[in-house]
């Protein structure tokens, strides 16, 4: 029994137990769950690679504090805070 498929799989049928492709390329139901998986197991892990990324982008961000940098003359600032006995 052959049963032809339509829209995204177009000429792909199935025959007995078999998915084929229209070069004839035979596939079990196994070998399908088995590139299910693997699909699903390759995006798990470039979720994990970009979440590590976005970790690490956050970590290096927080390092990066800005910093404000004040020029005072030493005479200046002992004199308005300590006055002019200090001197």
């Amino acid at each position: 029994m052959s049963q032809y498929l339509s829209g995204p799989f177009a000429g792909w049928s199935v025959r007995g137990n078999y998915l084929v492709s229209p070069d004839g390329d035979r596939m079990t139901p196994e070998r399908l769950v088995g590139l299910a998986w693997r699909d699903k197991m390759e995006l798990r892990l470039a979720g994990y690679a970009s979440r590590r990324k976005a970790e690490a982008g956050k970590a290096i961000a927080g390092r990066r504090q800005m910093v404000k940098v004040v020029v005072v003359d030493l005479g200046e600032f002992r004199e308005r805070h300590f006055g002019r006995s200090a001197g």
